[in-house]
């Protein structure tokens, strides 16, 4: 792996050194060059660090030379989710915000979450409100984040939250490596669930917050195939790491009945399977506290129109 470093953005009218941005991304160079050209025009002037998950598209010669101020790393290996790991790790900033080449956030959002971290000192992570654009339309995801049925402290600014999603979120530095990051083996795909119910056990809070903004054009080079195997595989893995036994029948139960029966979901079981002796190993149930906002969720799950594993 190579890198090269820039000096934090940290000087300047409107800077604001509380906040570095971590991008991830893989093979999608036009589309990184428009995510990182955003970011270098914020007010925040954030430090950013694009993390290239392996690309042989020509991303990582693009962005050194076109944005020499960004922080480069270029991983011979597409590391998924841990490449933010590695990204974080880089920062010297108190928060991180993620963004995926194919978002971008809001001018003052930055700022903004800085502040609100700043006055929560047991507040993980805020999570923006996300507009699908060109046509900037709230994501279906947006009012469940809104409307929120998990319950958390009197104090929150925001409606609590049981998960988050990473690229329209800015965490706490410190939360993020008490509960060690994204989890290597779950690589890519619902990994924010596992790392939302650890915060939570180690007394995090998360939350939703209307102010921050996060806009987001889908990306036409994925593979909606392997998108969804690996998050029927994830589901199940986080599942059974850290939910007691009868909750994590009900989500296996649920999963099984409405998935599509097809070549994918065949797939993503199979793969969850072979998982199985790894999480049996690594099963950790949740306390009580933190397994309260999972239960909260059920009912949202199941009737959700933005949760469903299609391709």
């Amino acid at each position: 792996m190579t890198a090269t470093r820039a000096v934090p953005a940290g000087a300047g009218v409107g800077a604001d050194p509380r906040v570095a941005v971590v991008v991830i991304t893989h093979q999608r160079r036009d589309e990184a060059l428009a995510a990182l050209a955003r970011l270098c025009e914020l007010p925040e002037r954030p430090h950013v660090v694009l993390v290239d998950n392996g690309s042989t598209d020509g991303t990582a010669g693009a962005v050194a030379e076109r944005f020499p101020g960004v922080e480069l790393v270029a991983s011979p290996e597409n590391l998924g989710a841990v490449g933010r790991n590695v990204g974080v790790a880089r920062t010297g900033t108190p928060y991180v915000a993620f963004c995926d080449d194919d978002t971008w956030w809001d001018p003052g959002s930055l700022r903004a979450a800085a502040d609100v971290l700043d006055a929560h000192p047991r507040l993980a992570v805020v999570t923006a409100r996300i507009l699908v654009e060109p046509a900037g339309t709230e994501d279906p995801i947006v009012p469940e984040l809104r409307h929120s049925p998990v319950r958390g402290a009197d104090w929150l600014p925001g409606p609590a939250l049981g998960s988050f999603l990473a690229g329209a979120s800015v965490v706490r530095r410190a939360a993020f490596d008490e509960v060690g990051g994204f989890s290597e083996r779950l690589w890519l795909g619902g990994e924010e669930e596992l790392m939302a119910g650890d915060l939570a056990a180690a007394g995090w809070e998360l939350c939703y917050l209307e102010e921050l903004t996060v806009h987001h054009r889908a990306s036409r080079a994925r593979d909606p195939h392997k998108r969804r195997r690996d998050g029927i595989r994830n589901t199940l893995w986080t599942t059974w790491l850290r939910r007691p036994l009868r909750p994590a029948l009900r989500r296996t139960l649920h999963l099984l009945r409405t998935l599509p029966r097809d070549r994918v979901t065949a797939q993503g079981l199979l793969a969850a399977a072979r998982g199985m002796p790894w999480v049996l190993r690594e099963r950790r149930v949740l306390p009580p506290h933190a397994e309260a906002r999972f239960t909260a969720l059920e009912e949202a799950q199941r009737t959700s129109t933005a949760r469903r594993y299609v391709s």
